[in-house]
């Protein structure tokens, strides 16, 4: 609990710090990333995944970028969410606190160990943290730097801490008097493996199979372009489309204008029969495609006959993750961002849009398809909770109870907690 009352200037010096250690240890960094990439390549690991693992100045850059971001958000904890006044001199207040112990097992992305550990950080956390095993030495050095960084500037010892193997994962999972959240990140079958061996509640998201709904109302330029961005900008992570769907009266015009787009950037492409009799010579897709997250340079492609047909398709296939409408119907972009169920919908944007950083979060450690307290990107504010304080001066229940009963007067007020 000593993290927990730790002031935010002591949290933002200790960022402060770790920015500097990462920028200070950049060659040192990027040396042991490369040994990861060479023991990734050695074993066969697919292309898409060694891009996300590997390292630049580049990402060393948007790495501490980030970390001055959070540094730069309003500290969740000890907002004051509601007060009330019970009755006369006894008062309620409903506090944002942290969650506690919070366990983090991420994919190979070494940008992912920074933004999960500075968040938890930042929320008054700690965090045991477990990165993909391609990622083993570049995690090691950015655990060790972060929290060194930390502790010297006034974080409690062990606050940050590395986990391994998988031995030491399945052993993390027994520990639900100690550990509050577990957010995984990883696919569908290791997520569910998490769910299914753990009384620790569970936060995130199992895959991203992501749409984009081409309407028969689209602005032709904006559909070639968001249809693109959203496949091509960066296909390895979830929020990238995994299906295209296109109204009928748009395919014709739409579908041959965007297959040249895609045919210059090696996209393989998957179509349901009438995509097939527009685009000749695109493989069939299967059953099997429409919930397949390729996170790859594939798509699935569908010509639909409405609106109402597309949305029924993503809320059956669909992740619940991100979707998006090309329209310039604005009833029937507000029908599909009504009636899609996903944690993110955009209209005439592409679902690339669908993270904690664009979203002004500074960073996330994920995002939560699941219906509790956070959905979405989650950002400093999914890492908190609240508890209920109530001040009162020798207050007991038995003057509330009884033929004379006091009554309360629940008065609302605009109150914040504090000892002044």
């Amino acid at each position: 609990m000593q993290l927990s009352s730790i002031p935010t200037e002591t949290k933002n010096r200790a960022l402060k710090s770790i920015a500097e250690a990462i920028e200070k240890n950049k060659g040192q960094i990027l040396k042991e990333n490369k040994k990861d990439i060479a023991l990734a390549e050695k074993e066969g690991i697919a292309k898409p995944l060694i891009k996300r693992l590997a390292l630049d100045d580049g990402k060393i850059k948007e790495m501490v970028q980030g970390i001055h971001d959070v540094m730069k958000q309003e500290d969740p904890v000890g907002k004051t969410l509601a007060s009330l006044e019970m009755d006369k001199d006894l008062v309620m207040y409903q506090v944002s606190v942290p969650i506690g112990v919070i366990g983090a097992v991420f994919e190979s992305r070494p940008d992912a160990t920074v933004q999960v550990a500075c968040l938890c950080l930042k929320s008054g956390n700690a965090a045991i943290l477990k990165g993909g095993k391609e990622a083993l030495n570049t995690n090691r050095i950015l655990i060790r730097l972060m929290a060194n960084a930390a502790e010297k500037a006034g974080i409690p010892k062990n606050s940050l801490q590395l986990i391994e193997t998988r031995e030491e994962v399945k052993e993390m999972l027994k520990l639900d008097q100690y550990i509050d959240l577990l957010i995984p990140r990883g696919s569908n079958a290791f997520v569910k493996f998490i769910q299914d061996n753990t009384k620790i509640p569970v936060l995130g998201h199992a895959e991203g199979i992501c749409h984009v709904y081409i309407d028969k109302d689209a602005d032709m330029k904006q559909a070639v372009n968001i249809a693109f961005d959203a496949k091509c900008q960066y296909p390895a992570v979830c929020n990238a489309m995994e299906t295209l769907l296109v109204h009928k009266d748009m395919a014709k015009t739409f579908l041959p204008r965007i297959a040249a787009r895609y045919k210059e950037a090696k996209v393989e492409l998957r179509g349901d029969h009438k995509t097939r009799a527009i685009l000749k010579g695109v493989k069939a897709a299967t059953e099997k495609d429409w919930s397949t997250e390729y996170n790859d340079l594939i798509l699935s492609i569908k010509v639909v006959s409405s609106a109402e047909e597309a949305i029924g398709h993503i809320n059956r296939y669909g992740s619940k993750h991100t979707e998006s409408i090309v329209t310039e119907n604005p009833e029937t972009a507000y029908a599909f961002l009504d009636k899609v169920d996903a944690a993110v919908v955009l209209h005439n944007a592409s679902t690339r849009f669908s993270d904690g950083y664009r979203f002004g979060k500074g960073a996330e450690v994920g995002i939560a398809t699941s219906k509790i307290h956070a959905r979405g990107p989650v950002g400093l504010e999914g890492l908190v909770i609240y508890k209920y304080k109530v001040l009162g001066k020798g207050h007991i229940v038995k003057d509330y109870v009884g033929k004379n009963a006091k009554h309360f007067t629940h008065r609302k007020l605009d109150k914040k907690f504090g000892r002044k």
